[in-house]
């Protein structure tokens, strides 16, 4: 599903995220991208949403090569992948109902189908009875659960997320790992980047590392 080799990528200042990384992703497989802080995770993340372009090597994503698509195609390409944010990047002034459904009003999709999938999406991380309230009326943990439905309110085969615990506590850290676990559990791809080790230490997935751009090792931890 996810395919790297020996890829890098260096800004226009000079610095180099990453270096000759490979690695491959199954499909319907869920795995954790861990690293200190400016280990090339994120940037890994947007080479793969094309936020940002590789400057060696190639990636492959679902049989399509990252490379041979055109700017004007990265739209209708990144409806084929859902990405759930630290900061949520939800907006204040709509409503739980608005926030998840503005990707498929861009798209297009006609409002009966946009409202049956969005309550969908809104059952499915436990916030179909808040979907007229706003984003500041939720706590930090239901407003990531207001990422995670927007996400997936497409039914993307990828799901990608960025630190998406990072500010909350350990219980509501593992509902949202677990919510993860859920949609990978009915066949969608899952890449996760977090500096929680020890809430993944206690899955059953496999952890990519990076290090100062480069893959330090991969291993697979037993749940138990």
């Amino acid at each position: 599903m996810i395919q790297f080799i020996n890829v890098g990528k260096r800004y226009s200042d000079g610095h180099e995220a990453l270096k000759n990384v490979s690695f491959e992703l199954a499909r319907g497989e869920m795995a954790f991208l861990t690293g200190h802080s400016g280990a090339g995770k994120s940037t890994l993340l947007k080479l793969i949403m094309l936020m940002e372009r590789a400057s060696k090597g190639q990636i492959t994503v679902g049989n399509q090569n990252l490379a041979r698509i055109p700017p004007r195609q990265v739209p209708y390409y990144r409806r084929h992948a859902g990405v759930v944010f630290q900061d949520h990047k939800l907006l204040f002034d709509r409503t739980i109902f608005d926030n998840v459904a503005i990707a498929m009003e861009v798209a297009g999709t006609p409002p009966k189908e946009i409202a049956k999938r969005v309550r969908a999406a809104l059952d499915k991380v436990g916030l179909l009875s808040k979907e007229k309230l706003t984003p500041i009326q939720l706590s930090g943990g239901e407003q990531q659960r207001v990422g995670i439905a927007r996400a997936v309110v497409n039914k993307p085969p990828i799901l990608l997320a960025d630190e998406p615990t990072g500010n909350l506590d350990p219980e509501l850290s593992a509902e949202i790992m677990k919510l993860f676990s859920d949609f990978n559990q009915v066949g969608v791809t899952v890449l996760i980047a977090t500096h929680d080790l020890e809430l993944i230490s206690r899955l059953p997935y496999r952890v990519i590392e990076l290090d100062h751009g480069h893959i330090r090792n991969e291993e697979a931890f037993v749940n138990g």
